[in-house]
């Protein structure tokens, strides 16, 4: 079983803001495949469904971004998920507008849902998909990563948003080393 889980923060406000990258990457791959059936618990909004034989579970914690841990805790333990079978998606303000990069581990990088995460599961060791949303110095980073995406850099977005829903199809199917050599 896998866990890919994208990062966000739960309510309308934050619809269509950088900091929700990852529920956008797991809308887009929920829309390209139909898939439809939520399910709710230990506050994240899951859909279970199966890659090339493989079962997955695609989550969007409901808790604010800094909080994401605890419920990617809840669902490791739950479901009895090895953190070697886990990806997360989150947005990276040190890369530039739309590059993707995956990661087998490391740091947080400062991101606070990533560091939650780390601090919850107690490793660095898990897979990422970071998608750069650049940093607008002139803006303050909160209001810059939390501020609605312009229509502009939302269609550079775009395209890293349907690369990684690709990602997510190949995940539990292919060698992440070779994803990371196919995309990085």
């Amino acid at each position: 079983m896998k866990l890919i889980v994208g990062l966000g923060n739960p309510g309308k406000e934050y619809e269509n803001t950088r900091h929700n990258i990852g529920f956008m990457v797991i809308d887009e791959y929920l829309k390209e495949n139909n898939i439809t059936n939520s399910k709710e618990k230990f506050k994240g909004i899951y859909y279970e469904t199966n890659i090339n034989g493989e079962k997955v579970i695609l989550l969007k914690p409901q808790k604010y971004m800094n909080l994401s841990g605890e419920v990617v805790r809840e669902y490791i333990n739950f479901f009895k998920i090895p953190t070697e079978d886990i990806l997360v998606i989150s947005d990276d303000l040190d890369m530039e507008l739309g590059k993707i990069k995956l990661k087998l581990s490391g740091s947080c990088g400062g991101h606070n849902g990533l560091r939650d995460i780390e601090k919850n599961i107690g490793t660095q060791d898990y897979k990422r998909l970071k998608i750069g949303i650049a940093n607008n110095k002139s803006i303050d980073t909160k209001d810059y990563v939390l501020g609605h995406i312009s229509k502009e850099d939302l269609e550079v977005l775009n395209e890293s948003i349907k690369k990684g829903a690709k990602i997510i199809e190949e995940f539990p199917v292919i060698r992440f080393d070779n994803i990371m050599n196919k995309y990085n």
